[in-house]
């Protein structure tokens, strides 16, 4: 862990170059480093630390959390600082700034925290999963606590109003909705309620797939990947992560976990589970793939121990496999330098480029099972979804409009006095 304050500031200022930050942006963060280096300092301080920073912003905002409705220079500002500090505790810049720690206290607060021991011990629920639980579960136990409320005082009017209290977006309530479901049914299994309570959680019908995915079409990203400047080592293995993104649409974890015991070169496939999933895939080593591989193994890839492919080329971490906030840093990159019309005001990472590679296979008449296959999903039904967005097949799906024969409509019909 890098603890001096110059040496940190380095690497992020590295980092930063590396994602080709906006030049007015990356100036601000800039003087916010240079701020926080004076008032280190005032404090006859060289080293950095969490605590440091969160005492940084606790002496300047009263808080080391992030205020809500604060203003954009506010959150430039813990924005910067949360970057030292994720940046030097994981090597990564974590995706947002955390404006709430999440401390269950209180009887229903402590049953919840139970709950997410039970979820990640018996449950086996991946850490994705238990962050998300863990969300929800903190602002209802809150709230239940808050307003010293118990099991016996929940009703279907106290959850609706729970709900439209925290103002939740539509799949928000849907999730939170399960999840505190769940947790209301698993207090009642364990005898921690008199009566069962997930019964006042209403069901809803959203429906998750009621957007349209965002996509791109093939020239654009073609256009993309042909921006990749591949005589560099950095190149080389970010031509890779589009690649296996656009050609095999792979997750971002996938991308990050994918190693060398995966590719069988004799049989030229390459197969893993996927991380979200668990369904076990199989991908034909296409040529443009593994010749990419090789390239990047042979003239771009650090040396390292690594059983991941991909791995860091800076300097704080080289060598260690890569976390999905960087596989989706390299695909905005890439677009942005290819100058793909709107990809700003349109989603621009690894699962855009998911979504693109279903919707043009569809438009290429690939059946609908063989896409799930390349897809990994587990039902076919799930992949439904891109024919919304096939507008030429939708076009040839409707019905011509039939003749109009009533005589109502004709004029042949005249209306007297009643």
């Amino acid at each position: 862990m890098v603890k001096n304050f110059e040496a940190l500031v380095s690497l992020c200022d590295e980092e930063l170059r590396h994602r080709e930050y906006l030049g007015s942006y990356y100036a601000r963060l800039i003087s916010c480093w240079e701020k926080i280096q004076t008032w280190l300092a005032e404090q006859n301080l060289t080293e950095f630390s969490e605590e440091v920073g969160n005492k940084y912003l606790e002496e300047i905002y009263g808080t080391h959390l992030l205020p809500l409705k604060s203003s954009v220079e506010i959150r430039e500002v813990f924005r910067a600082v949360r970057m030292l500090i994720s940046y030097q505790k994981y090597g990564e810049f974590e995706f947002r700034s955390p404006s709430v720690e999440y401390t269950f206290d209180g009887t229903i607060g402590k049953l919840a925290f139970n709950y997410l021991e039970f979820c990640r011990m018996e449950l086996g629920n991946a850490k994705k999963t238990l962050d998300n639980k863990r969300l929800y579960l903190y602002d209802f136990s809150k709230y239940m606590d808050d307003a010293t409320m118990t099991f016996t005082d929940l009703s279907i009017e106290i959850i609706e109003e729970f709900f439209k209290y925290k103002n939740y977006s539509l799949a928000s309530r849907h999730n939170g909705s399960q999840i505190i479901r769940h947790f209301l049914q698993h207090v009642y299994d364990e005898k921690e309620s008199e009566k069962d309570c997930s019964v006042f959680v209403l069901k809803d019908n959203y429906r998750k797939d009621r957007n349209l995915p965002t996509t791109y079409e093939e020239q654009e990203i073609r256009d993309m990947i042909g921006s990749v400047e591949r005589a560099s080592a950095i190149g080389k293995r970010d031509y890779l992560v589009l690649l296996l993104a656009t050609e095999y649409g792979w997750r971002a974890k996938d991308i990050t976990r994918f190693r060398f015991s995966q590719i069988d070169w004799d049989k030229n496939v390459i197969r893993f589970d996927q991380h979200k999933t668990d369904v076990p895939v199989e991908f034909p080593l296409l040529s443009s793939i593994g010749n990419a591989i090789i390239d990047y193994l042979k003239h771009g890839r650090p040396k390292t121990d690594a059983c991941e492919v991909i791995v860091s080329h800076l300097s704080s971490n080289r060598g260690a496999s890569l976390s999905p906030p960087t596989i989706h840093s390299i695909v905005t990159k890439y677009l942005r330098r290819a100058g793909v019309k709107g990809w700003s005001k349109k989603k621009h990472g690894p699962h855009a480029m998911r979504h693109s590679l279903a919707t043009n296979l569809l438009k290429k008449n690939v059946a609908l099972p063989i896409i799930s296959t390349v897809m990994g999903h587990q039902r076919t039904e799930t992949t439904n979804v891109y024919i919304s967005v096939d507008y030429d097949k939708l076009k040839a799906c409707a019905l011509p409009m039939p003749p109009l024969r009533s005589s109502l409509y004709s004029g042949e019909v005249s209306y007297g006095r009643i």
